[in-house]
């Protein structure tokens, strides 16, 4: 029996004790990913986490993808794993701008920085993050630099200027006008073949 049938399988067994926890399943290159709406991220996770079968106990990745052109425009990804089974386990979910999505480290305790990082650099807010604050940037900046829409260039320029003898901030004047984005995808415009999807 191949990995993709274990986990096709897997995947299945899944979907049954948990149906409405999961918008779908994909089983592809020998790996699982669980698209699961934004409501009961935590439910899933706390349950991959604890039920005998899954024993995912470590939460090894959490990243987040900007999508401007969808209605819900962000995407955190976690990556999970499982010591005791020796497999690994993708859990998506979609979330607006202007929503919260729920905090998971007091599942995994690991996700407290990773959630500040998706905090600062692309404005996700977890609730019920003890520590939400910024992680990579300086405390006064404005907007968040991984979104597709901040300017390249960001809003100030930080220089030395020799007739003050000390560091100064000024803010941009430059047009942002010359940017358009293309929502094409290099990495999604390849054909998937071996790909099996539960529906």
């Amino acid at each position: 029996m191949s990995l993709n049938t274990i986990n096709f399988e897997f995947l299945q067994s899944l979907r049954t004790i948990i149906p409405y926890s999961v918008y779908r399943g994909v089983v592809s290159n020998g790996e699982i990913t669980l698209i699961v709406p934004h409501t009961h991220i935590y439910d899933v996770l706390f349950f991959l986490q604890n039920h005998s079968s899954c024993q995912f106990k470590s939460l090894t990745d959490l990243c987040a993808v900007d999508y401007p052109e969808r209605e819900q425009r962000f995407e955190v990804v976690y990556n999970l794993l499982s010591t005791t089974y020796n497999s690994r386990i993708r859990v998506k979910t979609s979330i607006e701008e202007t929503s919260a999505l729920d905090s998971v480290v007091s599942i995994y305790p690991s996700a407290g920085w990773m959630e500040r990082e998706a905090w600062d650099i692309f404005g996700i807010f977890f609730l019920n993050n003890p520590d939400l604050r910024r992680l990579l940037t300086d405390y006064g900046f404005e907007g968040y630099p991984l979104r597709k829409d901040f300017p390249l260039s960001g809003y100030s320029e930080v220089r030395y200027d020799d007739s003050v003898k000390r560091v100064v901030c000024e803010p941009l004047e430059l047009s942002q006008e010359f940017r358009s984005f293309d929502f094409d995808s290099p990495w999604e415009q390849r054909p998937v073949t071996a790909l099996k999807e539960s529906l």
